[in-house]
């Protein structure tokens, strides 16, 4: 089975929709804030997957001004395979 490790998150700056896609091996609410808190500047990126960070929770990630954190898997892009002009 294959699993999907590209991942779709929007959130909310200061009432601003954003959004970006992440690859990531897994995925769930506390990444997902963890990784809007990153996008928006407020949180540690790691630098390589065993670097332990402190994750931003949400009510930390709130007091910074994001709210509204959403993620899904990305969609799959069909490539068409004949394509001419």
């Amino acid at each position: 089975m294959k699993t999907n490790e590209l991942f779709t998150i929007s959130y909310q700056l200061y009432g601003e929709r954003k959004s970006f896609i992440l690859r990531a091996p897994r995925m769930d609410n506390v990444e997902a804030w963890h990784w809007a808190s990153c996008d928006a500047g407020v949180a540690v990126i790691p630098k390589f997957a065993q670097q332990k960070v402190k994750r931003v929770s949400k009510p930390m990630a709130e007091k910074y001004g994001i709210t509204d954190v959403r993620w899904s898997g990305a969609a799959e892009i069909q490539w068409a395979e004949d394509f001419t002009q």
